[in-house]
């Protein structure tokens, strides 16, 4: 499998980025990294009145402004407004910003712990990341954010109202959001430095593995390998009768991670491939033999907060045949970012390509379409009420063949064990999709 080379801890930090800007969340990135003497391919003739226009607007700034400007903010505010207008993901990385872009791939970073984007011009919610801040407040994918500590996001840039939400570790913000068209209602939430497992996993019933990828790191193609592989050896050594991939609410991160990630249960065949206008943008991946999964029945959950490096996993599964997706449409972010390194620890972050499934698809804008549609719902457990049981009754008979009675009270108190299945609607239905293959299977 032809993997990008590790050109740098940058170039494995930055593409796919989801667009939300860097909100301490996971931001959605990994691309190649441009250097910023790189000739342009094409020049066309330089646009004089409109340059001349824009020299005219800077000195009129300047001399009636109500206050004095200095020329380097009108400067990088322009820089800011070119790229802010191009697309949601296009931007301008100040020294600040380009640092935190570069971490938030390390799995160790500072703020909320949510990915966001706009919509008419109000902050969204894309996903809340695992045992941060956001996702312990409740905060959903899809909330709106209509205020920072009391003051409305409405018309702030992208940027602008990240910067609102970043602060130090421990101190404590207030959002005022907005939930499927309802009332608003105020969310506290203390900042705090996040550090982000990508990758857990647990054994649902004997025979039966649950693997949680939370957002695409550096290092988490090794971490699912891993986690594989201890599933196995939780199962005694033995193959897996059926496991479930969790890509819920993954708002995605590094390319390569997702190119290996897919890697571990496929054999052959295209991955994803990316088409662009710069040479470096057209990029593909391919699967090589070795088969960590071991060809286990696999089902993949997606939902509208699986974005970006999600939406590669899952189509590449999708269109190889290799698992079957449940859940809702996905996000539908199928465009590449490139950061192009600028002088003075800045840095742009551009659109540069589009990326395509197996089969040909694009994502942008549409999404994925699961297999089977599943939409979350909360489970509710019925009491039986007072059952008894055959061997329940005194002096019942023995089986025949040996074995405990089974009384009401020790099935009962079976049943009462909370399993991770049993507060997740989803993940149940997944569970008992992998059962039914298994059935079906052996007959």
């Amino acid at each position: 499998m032809p993997h990008l080379s590790r050109l740098n801890s940058l170039a494995l930090a930055i593409a796919l980025a989801l667009g939300a800007p860097l909100l301490h969340a996971a931001t959605d990135v990994e691309t190649t990294t441009v250097p910023a003497s790189s000739p342009a391919t094409a020049k066309a003739p330089l646009p004089l009145d409109e340059l001349r226009t824009f020299a005219e607007v800077l000195d009129r700034i300047k001399a009636a402004y109500v206050e004095p400007v200095d020329d380097k903010t009108l400067l990088e505010n322009a820089i800011k407004g070119m790229l802010s207008n191009l697309d949601p993901h296009s931007a301008y990385l100040g020294p600040e910003d380009f640092a935190e872009l570069q971490e938030s791939t390390s799995g160790e970073f500072g703020g909320l712990g949510i990915e966001v984007g706009l919509e008419d011009g109000f902050v969204k919610v894309v996903s809340p990341i695992d045992d941060t801040p956001a996702s312990k407040a409740g905060i959903q994918p899809g909330d709106l954010i209509v205020k920072i500590n009391g003051e409305p996001t409405k018309g702030l840039s992208m940027m602008e109202a990240v910067d609102k939400m970043r602060g130090k570790a421990g101190e404590k913000i207030n959002l005022t959001l907005v939930r499927d068209g309802g009332d608003p209602f105020d969310v506290q939430l203390t900042r705090a430095v996040i550090k982000v497992k990508s990758v857990k996993s647990q054994t649902l019933e004997p025979g039966y593995g649950y693997l949680r990828i939370t957002q695409f790191q550096v290092n988490s193609g090794d971490e699912v390998g891993k986690a594989l592989a201890k599933l196995k050896k939780d199962n005694g050594g033995k193959k897996l009768r059926g496991l479930v991939l969790d890509l819920r609410n993954n708002p995605g991160g590094v390319l390569q991670a997702a190119v290996e990630v897919s890697d571990h249960f496929l054999t052959k065949g295209l991955i994803v491939y990316t088409k662009g206008r710069i040479a470096n943008s057209e990029l593909r991946f391919s699967a090589d033999p070795a088969d960590a999964s071991e060809g286990v029945p696999l089902v993949v959950l997606i939902n509208g907060g699986s974005a970006s490096a999600s939406e590669i996993v899952a189509g590449a599964l999708q269109d190889q045949k290799r698992g079957i997706l449940m859940g809702t449409n996905s996000f539908g972010k199928g465009s590449v970012q490139t950061v192009l390194p600028l002088s003075n620890d800045r840095a742009l972050k551009i659109t540069t390509a589009l990326y395509y499934t197996p089969n040909g698809r694009s994502i942008q804008a549409q999404g994925i379409v699961p297999d089977i549609e599943v939409a979350r719902a909360k489970i509710t457990r019925e009491d039986d009420g007072e059952s008894y049981k055959e061997a329940d009754l005194v002096g019942h008979l023995g089986n025949g063949n040996g074995g405990k009675d089974k009384t009401s009270s020790e099935l009962k108190a079976a049943s009462g064990k909370a399993n991770l299945q049993d507060q997740d609607f989803q993940l149940s239905q997944a569970l008992s999709l992998l059962k039914g293959l298994n059935v079906t299977r052996s007959e």
